[in-house]
């Protein structure tokens, strides 16, 4: 159940939100949390560590120790706990390259356009959606390597969930750098799988699965789903984060994209920020629904109950609904029928 504001200092917590953010993100552009954790424990050490002088560094410690972030103890500063296993760069769990490159760097700008977002000033959006956003290398690269860094945890374990021994093909639409094809085809060595994304994001993908080994079992199409042809004949068709990321007229065309894909028997999962069926949270998947609007004024939120509509709709039988990462993403999955 979504939190109630009863007091003005809660108020004004959510409208200082930002500056707490800002400080986490110029943390992690310093790395001063493995500074921290590898015995930079006072603002001298720190300052030496990074290069910023003192009295900021000081202004900046005071800020992560007001968050919690950082704590006090008698020896000097520490990591607070989950800091120290997510946003320590030295953590095997590290993933702080996915706040600080995409959340610090893209997403917290392009929100500066959110107004322009809600009054459907196209001449004033971000970008013009996110195909237009990652057309630009640069970009893509920031986005997909930060994105890379979100998802192979993620990813590690939904393959571990996923029976997928009597699954030989999956197309991966959207599939990014392919940390669910890979994370995939490691758990199940006699699968292949074939990511389409849109061209400079390909080009990143390539170097990944590359480095994984697994280039001739992980096949690359480069190009915007909603136009060029997909493959078809799959067993499993993955959609991540795609239905969220477009307008809400192109999710109908989309999911029977996917239903041709498919071979009979074949499954459709549908991975996003899904909203509960009050459409008042989870929190997390609220405000990542919100931030598309930026750059795509014509981007809808759903819940788990209209995406399994839809894929009937599609053509697609017996839809699941379950949760994925808890509080953010939910999964749908569906079939395509066998024919009678």
């Amino acid at each position: 159940m979504a939190k109630t504001l009863a007091d003005v200092r809660e108020i004004s917590r959510l409208a200082y939100g930002f500056i707490a953010s800002r400080a986490l993100f110029a943390a992690l552009e310093l790395r001063l949390f493995g500074h921290v954790a590898a015995g930079a424990r006072d603002p001298g050490a720190l300052s030496a560590a990074t290069g910023v002088p003192k009295h900021r560094i000081e202004t900046l410690v005071a800020a992560l120790t007001s968050v919690g972030a950082l704590v006090r103890e008698e020896g000097g500063l520490v990591n607070a706990p989950a800091v120290g296993t997510y946003l320590d760069p030295a953590a095997h769990a590290y993933f702080g390259d996915y706040y600080r490159l995409q959340i610090g760097r893209q997403i917290y700008r392009d929100m500066m356009r959110l107004d322009a977002g809600l009054a459907g000033d196209r001449g004033a959006l971000a970008h013009e959606e996110m195909s237009g956003w990652l057309s630009d290398p640069e970009e893509a690269r920031t986005f997909s390597d930060a994105q890379h860094a979100g998802s192979m945890g993620p990813a590690l374990m939904l393959a571990k969930r996923l029976d997928l021994s009597g699954v030989g093909s999956v197309l991966d639409v959207a599939g990014g750098t392919g940390a669910y094809s890979i994370a995939f085809r490691r758990a199940n060595p006699g699968l292949s799988a074939t990511i389409l994304d849109l061209p400079a994001v390909i080009e990143v993908a390539r170097g990944y699965v590359q480095r994984a080994g697994l280039a001739d079992s992980i096949a690359l199409i480069p190009g915007d789903a909603r136009e060029v042809n997909w493959p078809g004949g799959h067993d499993l068709v993955f959609m991540s984060y795609l239905l969220s990321a477009v307008r809400g007229d192109d999710i109908a065309p989309l999911l029977q994209r996917a239903y041709s894909a498919l071979r009979p028997g074949g499954k459709v999962i549908v991975h996003d920020f899904m909203l509960d069926e009050t459409r008042s949270g989870p929190s997390s998947a609220a405000l990542f629904f919100l931030s598309y609007l930026s750059s795509n004024p014509d981007a809808v939120s759903f819940t788990a109950a209209e995406i399994a509509q839809w894929t009937e709709a599609a053509g697609f039988v017996d839809p699941t609904e379950e949760i994925m990462i808890p509080e953010i993403t939910m999964m749908v999955t569906a079939t395509r029928p066998e024919p009678p």
